[in-house]
């Protein structure tokens, strides 16, 4: 049966306030930077074609406001996108360093974001979906994580793929083995994972990423597995195979928010064309080059929901980087 959308999915939307420079003063400027791991990632498959809806709540403020108007300017059904009348929109700042790295800061005690309830969820918009996509920020808290599990409960029954980024964010959690819990539940759950480094060796203890990946495979029956190793590239575990992705490497990054969404947007682009049975090596290595093609054209940009990069970019970074 066709779907109406291609990926839905949960989580939280947010402003990210990224510096940029400096003002007469002396002083830090900050842009208000529509974000959110889980729309990010739609932001990026609404550029590749497909059709995509999000799932949460914001304040009813001149945030929540902005961030419904921008995630529908960007293609991005809003339909099951919340408004909450007593609690404000969650904020983060994002503090960069020289390598482009960033370190948050987050206002959230409470956000809204946390405030989503199960009788809240747009069942039609996941029964009606291919793929269902989460991360942990939407199990910190207790309303939103019953929410997401009753999403996830939603999608089973329709026969989704079920796409998970664990998405740690470590300052959110008043005890990590919560945060354990969250992304054991995520993994069991999921036929796609995406997971950084610092995830798997938060997960497995393993600093050999090959090791920690087949561990997770092996425990979890994932079909498929990425790892994404920053400047290192990525990597993903299929079957029997083990695929190496080359890092695109950017003289002009300016900050790395919302990389690991590219790159998740771009995979999932790779599984909706050419499905999760059937993958071959080469399948999977053109997916890694045209994932971490797309993450390095975002780090050049502040911010990432707003300025994801055409496919049609993308294909010729991929190019020129392999010299085509």
């Amino acid at each position: 049966m066709q779907k109406m959308y291609d990926v839905t999915a949960l989580g939280e939307l947010l402003i990210d306030f990224t510096e940029n420079g400096i003002s007469e003063q002396g002083n830090v400027l900050l842009e208000a930077n529509p974000g959110g791991a889980p729309c990010n990632v739609l932001a990026m498959l609404a550029k590749l074609g497909k059709k995509t809806a999000f799932i949460g709540k914001v304040g009813q403020d001149q945030f929540g406001k902005m961030l419904r108007e921008t995630i529908k300017c960007v293609g991005i059904d809003a339909e099951g996108l919340v408004m909450d009348q007593e609690v404000h929109t969650t904020l983060a700042f994002v503090h960069t360093h020289p390598d482009g790295d960033r370190d948050f800061s987050f206002y959230r005690n409470p956000g809204a974001d946390m405030r989503l309830k199960k009788e809240e969820v747009a069942e039609e918009k996941i029964r009606n979906c291919r793929i269902f996509h989460f991360g942990t920020l939407s199990f910190t808290h207790e309303d939103v994580r019953e929410a997401t599990k009753h999403a996830i409960t939603c999608a089973k029954e329709v026969g989704a793929w079920i796409s998970f980024d664990p998405n740690l964010r470590e300052l959110l959690w008043n005890n990590l083995k919560d945060a354990r819990k969250a992304i054991e539940y995520g993994m069991k759950c999921c036929d796609i994972l995406k997971i950084a480094d610092n995830e798997l060796t938060f997960m497995t203890g393993e600093t050999d990423y090959d090791k920690g990946a087949l561990l997770l495979k092996e425990r979890y029956q994932i079909p498929l597995i990425c790892v994404t190793l920053g400047k290192d590239g990525s990597r993903a575990y299929y079957k029997d195979m083990i695929v190496n992705g080359q890092p695109f490497l950017q003289k002009n990054t300016i900050e790395t928010t919302g990389a690991g969404d590219t790159f998740t947007g771009c995979m999932l682009n790779t599984v909706l064309e050419k499905g999760l049975e059937q993958l071959t090596e080469a399948d999977i290595s053109e997916m890694l080059a045209f994932a971490n093609a797309g993450a390095s054209l975002i780090t050049t940009k502040r911010g990432a929901l707003r300025v994801m990069p055409e496919k049609e970019a993308i294909e010729a970074a991929r190019r020129i980087f392999h010299n085509e």
